[in-house]
């Protein structure tokens, strides 16, 4: 079943709802006593941690403008910021122009990312990620 612009939009959508939903969680003070607290499957299974635990706390990080300690935290956290910030409002740019740009976009990078010269080279930095946080004791 293909992706539709419609579908992308939505999916895009919710996954924006549910990262602020959850970044307010985080953020709220009933939660910061709770240190101990983990959503990441990976990591409650094996005590390792996944490439992109600490991308939450990044996120606040930058929200703070706490950006090196964003980066040190997660430098994924800086492109999720990004798209959460950039992606809701490029949606309804969309919608009130009756334009399709971002999904457009989505299809360019998708045959981009597949092409072995981007593919092969991002998922080393996703590993090297992945060793850091392991070093770091995330």
């Amino acid at each position: 079943m293909a992706l539709t612009s419609n579908k992308l939009y939505v999916l895009i959508a919710t996954a924006c709802c549910v990262g602020y939903a959850w970044l307010f969680f985080n953020i709220s003070e009933n939660f910061t006593d709770s240190n101990n607290f983990t959503v990441c499957l990976f990591k409650e299974v094996t005590h390792v941690p996944c490439p992109s635990c600490g991308t939450t706390r990044g996120v606040i990080s930058l929200s703070k403008g706490h950006f090196l300690e964003a980066i040190y935290t997660n430098p994924f956290s800086v492109i999720i910021a990004a798209i959460m910030i950039i992606a809701p409002i490029w949606i309804v740019l969309d919608v009130v122009r009756k334009k399709r740009t971002l999904f457009q976009f989505y299809q360019k990078a998708e045959k981009l990312l597949i092409k072995p010269k981007i593919a092969i080279p991002l998922i080393v930095l996703v590993l090297l990620n992945w060793i850091w946080n392991i070093a770091k004791g995330l």
